[in-house]
């Protein structure tokens, strides 16, 4: 099965979203395009972002897993899956915990 890929790349960071068994409309793209970019600010040395936007069953709550894995060179590879009514608070929780992960390895410089 062909899942669609949307990629971004701006200067150093590139932001690989793959949605799963859906597609992601424009606005769910622009709005995780919008987070990344602000961690991306947070942590230049950011080289990748990869998204991956899962529907795990269409007619339950709490339907919506998102996987996002952040990739710092020499520091390695930061993951963290959250899941939640809408893919929109699944990425933001998801990147709060990315984030955080984030925020120890530059705490230990």
């Amino acid at each position: 099965m062909h899942t669609p890929v949307h990629k971004k790349k701006e200067d150093t960071m590139e932001v690989r979203i793959q949605d799963i068994h859906f597609d992601a409309s424009q606005q769910l793209v622009d709005y995780i395009n919008t987070k990344a970019d602000r961690l991306a600010r947070r942590y230049p040395t950011l080289d990748y972002l990869d998204f991956t936007l899962t529907l795990v069953k269409p007619q339950t709550q709490q339907n919506k897993e998102v996987r996002v894995k952040a990739i710092v060179p020499h520091r390695g590879e930061y993951t963290a899956t959250k899941i939640a009514d809408t893919f929109e608070e699944a990425a933001t929780l998801a990147l709060e915990a990315v984030d955080s992960q984030l925020e120890k390895i530059s705490a230990r410089k």
